[in-house]
């Protein structure tokens, strides 16, 4: 019980120097961050999780930190997270060399995160039933309905 106090600790000391700038780009500094929130993450803290998700994802070298950073936020998703729910659903709309775009799919997380209160994701789902996208048909009904949802939310 120890150790999982020290890693909480250690974990908000390094959120808090993450956002010291000469710490980041310091090789040594960025490596014990990194190593802070991978064991936050590795705990399953779901915050934690999705903070280093959105790391890996936008900061990651390399094919592997990014996958990894999709797991993580995929984690974080279904255990109620709305910012990770609403970054899976833009990367499902936007697809990539191996996934083709799928707005089934980004309708799904969006869906998630405008559950979990992010007015954003409302908006975006009110635009893709406006529309319509790849596998997923206009719904005037559905977009008005997320559209009414994303004002309840403040946008």
């Amino acid at each position: 019980m120890l150790w999982h106090l020290r890693a909480r600790i250690s974990y908000i000391i390094a959120r808090r120097l993450f956002h010291w700038s000469w710490l980041v780009k310091q090789p040594r500094g960025w490596r014990w961050l990194e190593g802070q929130f991978a064991r936050m993450a590795n705990l399953g803290d779901v915050a934690a999780q999705s903070f280093y998700g959105h790391i890996l994802l936008f900061r990651g070298q390399g094919l592997g930190a990014r996958e990894e950073g999709i797991r993580l936020l995929r984690l974080a998703a279904t255990a109620g997270d709305g910012k990770a729910a609403y970054q899976l659903g833009a990367l499902s709309l936007a697809g990539d060399t191996r996934q083709a775009p799928d707005g089934l799919q980004a309708a799904g997380w969006w869906s998630m995160a405008a559950a979990a209160g992010h007015p954003l994701a409302a908006q975006r789902l009110a635009d893709l039933y406006r529309d319509g996208a790849s596998g997923l048909p206009a719904d005037s009904e559905q977009a008005e309905c997320f559209a009414r949802r994303a004002r309840e939310l403040g946008l």
